[in-house]
């Protein structure tokens, strides 16, 4: 086998580590938490199907890439619950020292077009990661209004606090932003959020 075949079935292998790294939302009937490997591809199938909402006009295979890899870093870094102040101080470098040695697992081309993707989708600028930002922030938002807000009633998640991770979910598509606000609106007058 030569140098760049081996190189990238490690890295495949090594991703496959994801399925091992779970979050703290509950697949839909509360049956188990979801892994961050569940997480990504339910992402990107909702970018490939919700893709005539974004703002703007995307390049929707980049954006299932960027939705696909994005969540790789946790395999070192572990999950950071989008409201866990403490651990959310240490998640960038300790995503960053992640992305460095899974991404470095890959011949040289390969690895700057993963890590390139991977920072297009942190820095949030580009449509392509505005719309990718919408689908990290929707696919768990309807998965808790499936299981009548169980994981933010046991978290004590105030509505606020949803509101303001959505701002990145405006960024990308203002008609799923239009329903995001519907559901933390239907959530808080149940009592699910605070």
């Amino acid at each position: 086998m030569d140098e760049r075949l081996k190189k990238q079935l490690e890295f495949s292998l090594e991703i496959d580590k994801e399925k091992e790294i779970y979050r703290q939302t509950h697949i839909t009937g509360l049956k188990r938490k979801e892994n961050d490997a569940e997480h990504a591809w339910h992402m990107a199938i909702m970018a490939y199907l919700l893709r005539e909402y974004s703002n703007s006009d995307i390049d929707i295979l980049k954006v299932v890439l960027m939705c696909l890899i994005h969540d790789i870093v946790e395999i070192d870094a572990g999950d950071t619950y989008a409201y866990d102040k403490v651990n959310l101080e240490t998640q960038k470098q300790r995503e960053e020292i992640a992305k460095e040695r899974i991404f470095s697992l890959l011949p040289a081309e390969q690895k700057a077009e993963m890590v390139a993707l991977f920072d297009e989708f942190e820095d949030n600028v580009t449509p392509e990661a505005n719309f990718a930002h919408a689908m990290d922030n929707l696919q768990p938002l309807i998965l808790n209004d499936s299981n009548n807000g169980a994981d933010w009633r046991e978290h004590g998640i105030f509505a606020e606090q949803v509101y303001k991770r959505q701002i990145n979910t405006k960024k990308g598509s203002n008609k799923l932003y239009e329903i995001t606000e519907q559901i933390i609106k239907k959530n808080t007058e149940k009592g699910n959020l605070k």
